[in-house]
């Protein structure tokens, strides 16, 4: 069977597991456990070919639709082994094609704003009040949705995402009263409410999704900050005026690479010439690749994500200085197995407000990004920049960890 060849090659690292395929035919791969082994039970047969042409869309697609049973481990073991075994390798090489020639078709195909808003919504706005619960079934009380950062493994959630905005915060630099702030794709808030509360100073917030404006409009006052915090469902490029420090967090992979020097040129633009952005983003350590066909199918669609190469020759272009640049390895995978818990915690309220379908999507989502920031290419960016010399809090790091 081509499949289990296929697998042992990849499961020679470490362990591996025994396929069943759909007559009940039992292959060995790799070296798997001799007591209750990672079996892989494939429930079509169908399954034997479609996991060679394209196994990136066809194994969550069949996980989902219940046609593939993991016994003895769960999702994220099962690809954390996978992934640990396969590195930044292809699993197929039908696979890489296949998703080279789809990347080529979507760069053709016009990306118009209300595009760029629908694929925002398809996420963020998903199924009304529904979606709004689901968030808060996963996420940490701030609805924090971006890689946390971990300075312990025993931290919580919640620690984690205030470390990271503690961070962000060091590396905008000295905020003053009265300072203007505007933090492009604003999420549900999270960032701007604790600048304005530990700064006293005035932020705007955009998004394309209307639950979250509206969310954020809400939450202001609640605060007692809509003196201070203003939000609008807005794109990018119509924000006028300027600004003292710009943010974007977790947002710069709904802007497409075809606009990622228009988006700088516009960070350039709204920026005071002694301002401070900091830019943090999912990243790949690779050159660039094509994007995962079922993420962007089932979860981000449209979503991409930047490489280094992408970022640097496009910063350089805006006019922009790279002043600081932080790569944060395994900080990721952390972030997205603690959403994977408390999601699969709360898995029957999530199938009771869709179906059992849409809750192994997206374990399917959580499980396979966590495994691929632990094992494959992706990182998390955190980029500086500014457009002179004057403007860096100091020519020295350590005002970051003071």
């Amino acid at each position: 069977m081509l499949l289990a060849k296929i697998l042992s090659k990849i499961f020679k690292k470490e362990s591996g597991i025994v396929l069943i395929d759909y007559s009940g035919q039992k292959y060995i791969c790799g070296r798997p456990k001799g007591d209750n082994p990672i079996t892989l039970k494939l429930l079509k047969k169908n399954l034997n070919w479609k996991l060679i042409l394209n196994p990136d869309l066809n194994f969550p697609v069949a996980y989902m639709n219940g046609d593939i049973v993991i016994e003895n481990a769960s999702l994220l073991e099962f690809l954390n082994l996978l992934f640990k075994n396969l590195g930044n390798n292809e699993i197929t090489r039908t696979s890489y094609f296949l998703k080279k020639i789809s990347s080529l078709f979507k760069n053709l195909t016009p990306k118009s704003l209300s595009k760029a808003k629908s694929s925002v919504q398809y996420h963020y706005d998903m199924g009304g009040e529904k979606g709004e619960k689901l968030y808060d079934l996963f996420l940490s009380k701030d609805r924090f949705y971006s890689c946390a950062y971990w300075k312990s493994d025993d931290e919580t959630l919640e620690q984690a995402q205030q470390n990271k905005v503690d961070h962000i915060i060091k590396k905008l630099g000295n905020i003053k009263p009265g300072s203007r702030v505007i933090d492009l794709g604003c999420g549900w808030g999270g960032m701007a409410f604790e600048l304005a509360k530990r700064k006293g100073c005035e932020v705007t917030g955009i998004s394309l999704s209307k639950n979250q404006i509206e969310y954020c409009k809400r939450k202001a006052k609640e605060l007692n900050l809509d003196n201070q915090v203003t939000f609008e469902l807005k794109d990018f490029r119509d924000v006028k005026g300027k600004y003292d420090y710009v943010t974007s967090i977790g947002a710069w992979e709904h802007f497409l690479k075809r606009n990622y020097l228009t988006a700088l040129r516009k960070i350039y633009e709204i920026m005071s010439d002694k301002g401070i952005c900091v830019l943090h983003t999912i990243g790949s350590i690779l050159p660039p690749q094509p994007n995962a066909p079922f993420i962007q199918r089932y979860i981000f669609p449209d979503g991409e994500i930047p490489h280094e190469s992408d970022m640097a020759k496009n910063i350089e272009k805006s006019g922009l200085i790279m002043s600081d640049r932080e790569t944060l390895i395994r900080h990721y995978d952390k972030t997205l197995e603690a959403w994977l818990n408390r999601f699969l915690k709360n898995k029957h309220i999530v199938k009771d407000l869709f179906d059992q379908k849409f809750v192994k999507m997206w374990e399917f989502y959580l499980a396979s990004c966590s495994a691929a920031f632990k094992y494959r290419d992706l990182v998390v960016f955190q980029y500086q920049l500014v457009k002179n010399f004057d403007a860096i809090p100091s020519n020295r790091r350590d005002y970051i960890y003071s």
